[in-house]
């Protein structure tokens, strides 16, 4: 059954004890403030990547000789790896000081290695080094900013039940200060507790890569340029 973000409006709109449902309806005006509320909701998820609950992946070819990739929408980058045929390749993140501040030789096309990521305004661009010597196909999975929607929009399209029942509390809420009111303890307690829960469908991924001083594989070595291309045995 489609749950529209209109009927959401209307809900939240009564959870926040603002209007007495039953007795009371929803104007025209508060539906386009609910509306409003709504999509800055979903904006502001951009910058609390932790509630948003969805990794995504976006393949795209790489170009031979080019470093930049544009990638719209993108907000985190949790894997980055490339395919040459049936084969898979991972890659290593590195951070920005170490890919943009350590010397190192420019020009080279070989088999990538490494990547950093850097959020741009709508999205953000993946760098590679070394650069593509061919069209590899490059497979990334992260998070994307949540789309904007209309009064129209199914959510059930787009969400799972749980992160519905999480919106309407997070309406609510966000209607109550809109409208400076007090949001209901009980329910202040139930949207903590909804936000809790999102965070830990998909925890971060901690896990421990030992790197040690005297292991004969570096990260870079510039014979790797034209005898290993960035891999060899370990």
């Amino acid at each position: 059954m489609a749950y529209t973000v209109q009927q959401l409006i209307t809900f939240s709109y009564y959870l926040s004890n603002l209007l007495a449902r039953g007795l009371e309806e929803v104007s025209s005006q508060q539906i386009t403030d609910g509306l409003d509320r709504f999509n800055g909701m979903l904006a502001t998820a951009t910058s609390q990547i932790g509630l948003i609950p969805y990794f995504q992946e976006y393949d795209f070819p790489a170009v031979i000789g080019q470093e930049v990739y544009y990638v719209p929408s993108l907000v985190e980058v949790e894997t980055m790896t490339f395919n040459i045929n049936n084969v898979r390749y991972s890659m290593m993140e590195t951070s920005r000081e170490k890919y943009f501040a350590t010397p190192r030789v420019d020009n080279i096309d070989a088999l990538p290695y490494m990547w950093h990521f850097e959020r741009l305004l709508n999205g953000g661009n993946i760098y590679l080094y070394f650069l593509p010597q061919q069209a590899y196909v490059m497979k990334l999975w992260g998070k994307f900013k949540l789309n904007q929607a209309t009064l129209e929009t199914d959510l059930t399209l787009v969400y799972e039940d749980f992160y519905i029942e999480y919106l309407k509390y997070k309406l609510a809420k966000a209607l109550c200060d809109f409208n400076g009111a007090m949001f209901p303890p009980q329910h202040q307690v139930q949207l903590e507790s909804y936000e809790k829960t999102i965070r830990n469908v998909i925890p971060l991924d901690l896990t421990m890569k030992k790197i040690s001083s005297f292991s004969g594989a570096q990260p870079f070595n510039y014979a790797d340029a034209n005898i290993g291309r960035g891999f060899r045995p370990s």
